[in-house]
């Protein structure tokens, strides 16, 4: 909760850089944060499995 509420508050300061204001920054700062929690996790194991693979690969051809 508290996450989201400090993503909101810099989306919106980064919204408010262009003189408009800031709830679409806010919610895209939620939504950035929502994804980011979810998806990293995933995206590191993915990362770590490629990387694993690529250096197992290399250890048999030499």
């Amino acid at each position: 909760m508290i996450g989201k509420a400090i993503a909101g508050w810099i989306g919106s300061r980064i919204d408010r850089r262009d003189g408009k204001g800031g709830p679409l920054g806010a919610i895209a700062g939620v939504a950035a944060y929502s994804l980011g929690r979810r998806f990293l996790p995933v995206a590191l194991l993915a990362g770590g499995a490629i990387a694993g693979a690529r250096f197992l690969r290399g250890r048999r051809k030499g």
